[in-house]
């Protein structure tokens, strides 16, 4: 996100601490982190509330050092991490700086496509040897887009999104660039991280943490991986696990 890139947009911040918390676990699961040896320094990109870093400087194992960014400061909790306000993509830390990093919900905020790469070698650059990168963003196609709360906001071109926010009342900018999966990976794989599509596993993760959810996601959580694979294209959110893509091959 160049200064240019991030001026005029919205934050968009989940200021909910319980939801946070429930994501908290699913990544911690999703990582795998509680099979992780040793330290792990961890960074939050776009810390919204806080919920998230302080659920992993404030876990239980003691394991995790952690450090969070923002483009502005909206947190209810700040203990148990160590936060900088930042005002581009560029990331205020030196090569190979963290084993685990979470960039949930951000790519979709941080500019156009040159902005959004610029955060993925950003993200590749401050990755340790061995790390993860766990990474959310709104599917494009989406029903209802979760931002303004209108229904096929994201599926017109570009420049037909804002006049039609502004239509239906719902805001003057549409600040906000959804990705397909082919579009995030290709982005990823330029940067230098191998994707892994992870969302039918996070959704299993939800419903397990977070309980019932009603009778569809029950009914949904019964079919095997492979049908619920083929719902991937049309899911609200992508979730995909990174790493370097020249670590890509081992285990």
């Amino acid at each position: 996100m160049t200064q240019s890139a991030h001026e005029g947009r919205q934050g968009h911040a989940v200021l909910d601490l319980g939801s946070r918390r429930h994501k908290g676990a699913k990544i911690e699961r999703l990582l795998g982190l509680d099979q992780r040896p040793g330290r792990v320094r961890l960074l939050e990109i776009g810390t919204g509330s806080g919920g998230i870093a302080h659920y992993f400087g404030a876990h239980s194992s003691e394991r995790f050092t952690v450090d969070a960014v923002d483009v502005s400061d909206v947190r209810q909790v700040t203990d148990g991490y160590r936060f900088q306000r930042v005002d581009s993509t560029t990331l205020p830390y030196a090569d190979a700086s963290f084993d685990i990093i979470l960039t949930n919900h951000v790519i979709e905020h941080v500019g156009d496509t040159v902005a959004q790469l610029h955060h993925l070698h950003e993200v590749r650059r401050v990755l340790a040897p061995g790390g993860l990168v766990y990474l959310a963003v709104p599917n494009r196609w989406m029903l209802v887009e979760p931002h303004y709360g209108l229904a096929f906001l994201s599926w017109w071109p570009h420049a037909w999104r804002t006049p039609y926010l502004r239509l239906m009342r719902k805001g003057d900018v549409y600040d906000c660039e959804p990705l397909m999966r082919r579009e995030l990976e290709a982005l990823a794989r330029t940067a230098g991280l191998a994707p892994r599509n992870a969302s039918v596993a996070a959704f299993r993760a939800t419903l397990d943490i977070e309980g019932d959810k009603g009778l569809l996601p029950r009914l949904i959580a019964r079919l095997p991986d492979a049908w619920l694979s083929m719902l991937e294209g049309i899911i609200p959110t992508h979730i995909y696990v990174l790493r370097a893509a020249t670590e890509a091959s081992s285990p």
